[in-house]
């Protein structure tokens, strides 16, 4: 076994390996850039390596900086994580070509399956379903436009070289493919160095099951059942699980028998996964189709493990070293359900636009998970396990995926795994940046997810207007009144013992009426008895004006609720939404109907940039007239292009950036007559 590993990763999967390694035994070395002198996996790791300035194509993907990173600290052996060289078939030479073990698959398996036009050629000839389209080299828009046509839309038009829902455009007809197609060819080149383009039919209505594969360097592969990854924006997963309510035993059977005959023909050994595609229309299953094979440790393999309780990293150290496989086919078990959410910088209130900026507070629901021996450690502490890389002060830059975290839930059912997310995600303390937890607690609420019924369209089809909150029901506003009168109360008793505050030794107000999202309710409490609308209800909670979170007991439902205070009452936010709640004494209520309204300044003749960002190209210039929907720009945050369109018709009065600069939020790109 080795002495000592060398991550070349950062952030969360960093932290994940070096886990692993220290259970085992190993001694482990980060490689860091500047932007992560402070990061958490840096002072986790026994040693640290700097590697360079911030942007990966300085730092991290520099093959030869890891080299001389092994060699300075006698690392025998590099763990690649996901992303950056994982699937570089030049970095795992260069690695061999040193004498340093790769963690990892067989160079000839990442380059037969890394590419993803190659892939599907072997694939095909292996006998393997593969989705129609072209998987020739694309000489240029033209021949693009061309292809799609004779494919017939919708098309999907994917880098090949990409993964991770970078470099990949869904077009529905020709102008979606000339507005794509040199998006897409610039997006594989500035996130994997390579442009070319390849186009396949979209299947509608589709399910994303993948299965997890592990082999060994004795010949022995496994499949480690299924993962279902349907719930996708712009392609990049959301939320992950296992098992697929949907594959049934047969299925399961039939796509993991023919992935493990897929990775024998190619040798493969290591952890790997197989993505297929399986039309949601299907009721047998039967049509699966090969997408791609992703030769590397995937970002949702905690849901695999939470099942199986078989540690992944653990397997693929100990391939590595040469060492066989310790279990059989038959060993693999489905234990309970397991549901991973990934928790981005990124605000579904605002179309999910990009977030960066400093994480002012950060409090997960559990501090990471347990690193015992016993195969129950991977499912966390209680059922919760979160995998994470930040920390509080810490900043989540441009430079790098989005992502904050990983929160893993396991139960022994679906609903009681998803009923966990919800809980935590309630407890899951963010500020400084936007994030989706709202949003992904809205998922795991929703009753098409609670079925089960799910495409990689369930997104764009439940939020087409975008996302505004989960619903909240008529009892759960109840429930939120009741703590809203509480917390009022105990603020206004705390003001009155306060000099001046109220005039004199007034008691608090004892009646409210408080609105939430334009609900009305009369609440009123005395010593013994608080009633909402004339109806008693059960409240105990604790609380101390200055709390930012209340837990609270309403009619025997468990709530956590997030305080923020505003001028007349509070935004609270639990069960994945923000609620806008007024709180005002009921004896003063009748006057507000005489407080001015303020007027939102239109700002619709302004171009704004919504996140900090590259400026890649702007499309007009001063005196040009626009249309409404016209695209303008296009920005760069977070190695994804966005594109700015107008909002209305008009000529364009000044011109305020140029292409190439770094713009920070809400800069004003340009301004419209």
């Amino acid at each position: 076994m080795f002495k000592k590993i060398l991550i070349a990763n950062r952030g969360e999967i960093a932290c994940r390996v070096i886990k692993t390694a220290r259970r085992m035994g190993i001694q482990t070395v980060a490689v860091y850039s500047d932007a992560d002198a402070r990061a958490p996996f840096v002072q986790m790791a026994d040693e640290a390596v700097h590697i360079g300035p911030a942007p990966a194509a300085q730092s991290y993907l520099i093959a030869d900086k890891i080299i001389a990173a092994c060699k300075q600290t006698g690392a025998e052996a590099v763990h690649p994580g996901y992303g950056f060289l994982s699937e570089r078939t030049s970095f795992a030479e260069a690695l061999a070509a040193e004498g340093i073990e790769f963690i990892g698959p067989p160079v000839n398996a990442i380059a037969a399956m890394g590419d993803k036009i190659e892939s599907k050629k072997l694939a095909k000839a292996a006998g393997v379903n593969v989705v129609p389209g072209f998987v020739g080299e694309i000489e240029d828009t033209e021949h693009a436009v061309r292809i799609s046509a004779e494919i017939g839309y919708p098309v999907m038009m994917k880098a090949s070289a990409g993964g991770g829902g970078k470099g990949m455009r869904l077009a529905y007809n020709e102008n979606d493919v000339r507005e794509g197609f040199e998006a897409t060819k610039r997006e594989g080149l500035n996130s994997f160095g390579d442009d070319r383009v390849f186009i396949e039919k979209f299947i509608l209505n589709p399910r994303h099951i993948e299965i997890q594969i592990l082999g060994d360097k004795h010949g022995n592969i496994l499949y480690l059942n299924e993962r279902e990854c349907s719930i996708q924006r712009r392609h990049q997963k959301v939320v992950e699980e296992a098992p697929s309510p949907f594959v049934t035993p047969a299925m399961r059977k039939a796509m993991g028998e023919q992935c493990v005959a897929l990775s024998r023909a190619v040798g493969y050994y290591s952890a790997g996964t197989v993505e297929l595609i399986v039309s949601g229309a299907d009721a047998t299953g039967e049509s699966f189709y090969f997408l791609e094979m992703n030769t590397r440790l995937q970002v949702e393999h905690p849901v695999t493990e939470a099942i199986t309780g078989v540690d992944l990293v653990e397997q693929m150290i100990r391939v590595a070293a040469g060492e066989p496989l310790a279990m059989t086919q038959d060993d693999v078990k489905i234990e309970g359900w397991a549901i991973e959410n990934r928790v981005y910088a990124e605000d579904p209130y605002r179309g999910f636009l990009p977030s960066t900026g400093r994480l002012s507070r950060y409090n997960p629901p559990v501090d990471g998970w347990t690193e015992d021996e016993n195969a129950n450690g991977r499912r966390g502490v209680d059922g919760v396990r979160v995998d994470d890389g930040v920390y509080e002060g810490g900043e989540v830059s441009m430079f790098y995926d989005p992502m904050i975290a990983k929160l893993i839930t396991w139960g022994e059912t679906r609903d009681e795994a998803a009923d966990k997310q919800v809980a935590a995600l309630d407890a899951f303390e963010i500020e400084g940046l936007g994030h989706n937890i709202d949003f992904v607690s809205a998922i795991m609420q929703h009753p098409r997810f609670r079925s089960g019924e799910l495409t990689t369209g369930f997104i764009a089809e439940e939020y087409p207007d975008g996302f505004h909150g989960a619903p909240a029901s008529d009892d759960l506003k109840v429930k939120l009144a009741a703590v809203a009168a509480f917390v009022a109360t105990a603020r206004s008793d705390r003001a009155r013992q306060v000099e001046g505050q109220l005039g004199g030794p007034l008691d608090p107000p004892s009646a409210w009426t408080v609105t939430i999202d334009g609900t009305v309710h009369e609440v009123e409490l005395d010593e013994d008895l608080l009633t909402v609308n004339g109806e008693e209800v059960d409240l105990a909670l604790e609380y101390t004006p200055g709390d930012r979170f209340v837990e609270a007991d309403v009619d025997g439902e468990d709530l956590v609720l997030k305080l923020e205070t505003t001028r007349t009452g509070f935004r609270m936010t639990t069960r994945g939404a923000i609620h806008k709640v007024e709180c005002l004494p009921s004896r003063i209520v009748g006057l507000t109907q005489h407080m001015i309204e303020k007027v939102a300044p239109d700002l619709s003749r302004f171009l704004i940039c919504p996140m900090p960002g590259l400026l890649v190209s702007l499309s007009v210039a001063e005196g040009d007239k626009v249309e409404a929907g016209q695209p303008l720009a296009v920005v760069e945050a977070m190695k994804m292009e966005n594109i700015l369109r107008a909002e209305k018709s008009g000529t364009v009065k000044t011109v305020n950036a140029k292409a190439g600069e770094s713009l920070r939020v809400d800069a004003i790109i340009l301004e419209m007559e």
